[in-house]
Parts: C-alpha cells; structure tokens; sequence
C-alpha cells in the first residue's frame, strides 16, 4: 500500500507543470509544398525550411528533467518566451512574422528575376503595448493601425516622423483596423521607451501585401514566425525564373527576409542544424548578420561549431543576403 502511495505522489510531481518550456530541433521540410502558382514547374522538393520544435504547454517536472539528457534541448522560462503575452497572443505574433516574412520572400524573389512586383502598404500591426503608451489599455496585439489624426500613411517610415514631429502629451486619434472592423481611439503622444523620440508607446511590424505575375501564394499552415524567409525567396525565385536551383541536392537553410534582400538573423540556429542533418541536408545556409550579437555568435558561426560537434558533413554556407544564397546555387549545381 505504501509503495503505491509513493508511486502516486512520485506520478503527480512527475507531471507537475514547471515555469518552462522545451525548445528543441524541429522538422527540416520542403518549402514547395507551401509555395503556390498556377504556373508553377514540376514539383522540385529540394529546399527545406528548418524549424524549432516548442512544447505548446509548460513543460512537466519529468519533461523539464528528461530535456537535460537530450544535448540540444534547452529551457526557456515562460516570461522570456511569453513576454507577457497569452499563448495564443504568442502564436498570433508569431503569424504575424510569418506573414510579413512571406510578403517580403515573393517581392524581393520576383524583383530578383527580372519581374516588376508591386508592395502596397496597408498599415502596421501592433506587436505590444509599452507601459507608458495612452492606448495601453485600448489597443490589442494583431490590431493594424491605418492612420492618426484623419492622416492616412503611406508607409511606417510617414507614420513614425508624423508622430515624432507631434509634442509630448498632446492629443492624437488614430484609426485602428481590428478583425477587419474600423476602429477608433483617442490618447496621447508619449515618449517612446528605447528611442526617446515622440510617439503613441507601441512596438510594431509592417504589413503589406504583394501583387506579382504570375501570382504566388504562400501557406505555411500552423508554423509560425519569420525565419523562412530566406527558402521563401529560393522557392519563389525558382518559380519566376523558370529555374531548378538545386538540381537534386538536398539544401537546407534559415534566416528572415527584408524588401531589399538581407537575410537577418534566428534564434535556435544549433538546433535548425540538427534538424537538417537529420534530413541528410548537404548545404546549411546560416545567417551571418550581427545585428546584437557578438561576431562569434552569429548564426553562421553558432551553425559551423555544431556542425562540427555532431559531426556533420553538410556544408555551412554564411549568407547576408538573397544574392549569396543564390549565386551558390548557381556556381555548385
């Protein structure tokens, strides 16, 4: 009976939920299936994006202690993965990237082939709300902010100097678009916390959209976050140059994608590596943008130590733009 009792109270510990989640490597899939175009070529399944794997719930007490046995799992705190979001908040900015970094990934692949795409802007999307910010409590995560005091903007850029020319404390309406209603709010210029500059106190992402032809569509499904970009751009170049990049080989990478082409920097670089390999991946292309990071924690670099330490016969390739990805491809295959 004792022994039973013991086994009970062991069982509920072991599945007593912690203050972290488990990051680890993830699925190494080919972007084709989520790239679309009535004109799109045979089905070439040689560009993988690389994820992160994350327990959609807080890890257990047995998961937490289990993780430390696998040497590419890591543990992250709630706060530090959530910043004070939901979880559905968290999965929503992460579609949100995604979003953004597909838009993004076709402009710059058809503006690369020769095309002339066309990127309209159709507002910013609200990714958090500073403590100091007068719409704290009105504004919400995924809502797009379309102009302030009747001014529609034409770009980020137009509403950010509008808003820095303004003084602190004086009053601002701005227009919200939120679950495609038309909304609202009344507040007041603040200075915005990390800049110091004039501003409504929210951080944020632009959204836009693309026109192309022919017309390309991305649907990544239930993965999330920006760091496909990169493989985006390959898959979507392929499409409108009516090119085979790969030619048979397997060639694995990450890293975001801005309008003008440069490839930014990721989190779990080791653990994408690891994923790829096991793929059999032959070519990893790693970021090396050093935006915040030290020279020898670059993704490139972080990418070229694990390789080494699983001992990995892919080949890392440091890339900060499209350009470099692409003149490889074109050089080697």
């Amino acid at each position: 009976m004792v022994s039973i009792i013991i086994l009970v109270i062991f069982a509920i510990v072991a599945m007593w939920p912690t203050k972290y989640y488990i990051e680890g490597p993830g699925q190494s899939v080919p972007v084709s299936q989520f790239v679309n175009s009535k004109q799109k070529p045979k089905r070439q399944d040689n560009l993988y994006m690389v994820t992160v794997s994350v327990t959609a719930q807080r890890a257990s007490v047995f998961q937490y202690l289990w993780s430390f046995t696998k040497p590419y799992d890591s543990r992250i705190s709630e706060d530090e993965l959530l910043q004070g979001q939901t979880n559905s908040q968290y999965q929503e900015l992460q579609n949100w990237y995604m979003e953004t970094s597909q838009q993004n990934a076709i402009y710059y692949a058809a503006k690369r082939a020769g095309l002339k795409p066309t990127l309209k802007y159709q507002g910013v999307y609200v990714m958090g709300v500073q403590k100091n910010s007068s719409f704290k409590n009105k504004l919400q995560i995924g809502d797009t902010v379309l102009g302030a005091n009747g001014i529609k903007f034409r770009s980020t850029d137009e509403m950010m100097s509008y808003l820095a020319k303004q003084k602190i404390g004086s009053k601002v309406k701005i227009q919200v678009l939120r679950n495609k209603t038309p909304m609202t709010y009344n507040g007041k210029i603040v200075k915005v916390a990390g800049t110091g500059k004039a501003g409504i106190g929210i951080q944020l992402v632009e959204r836009v959209s693309v026109s192309t032809d022919p017309k390309v569509t991305i649907d990544a499904g239930d993965i999330g976050g920006p760091s496909a970009g990169l493989m985006f751009a390959l898959q979507s170049y392929e499409i409108f140059s009516h090119k085979t990049l790969a030619k048979g080989h397997k060639i694995a990478g990450t890293g975001t994608i801005n309008s003008v082409g440069k490839v930014g920097i990721i989190g779990g670089v080791d653990k994408k590596v690891v994923a790829a390999n096991r793929v059999g991946a032959e070519v990893f292309f790693a970021p090396t943008d050093s935006t915040g990071v030290k020279k020898s924690e670059t993704n490139y670099e972080v990418a070229k130590r694990t390789a080494k330490k699983i001992n990995s016969k892919m080949k890392i390739v440091p890339v900060s733009n499209f350009n470099d990805a692409l003149t490889y491809l074109e050089k080697n295959y």
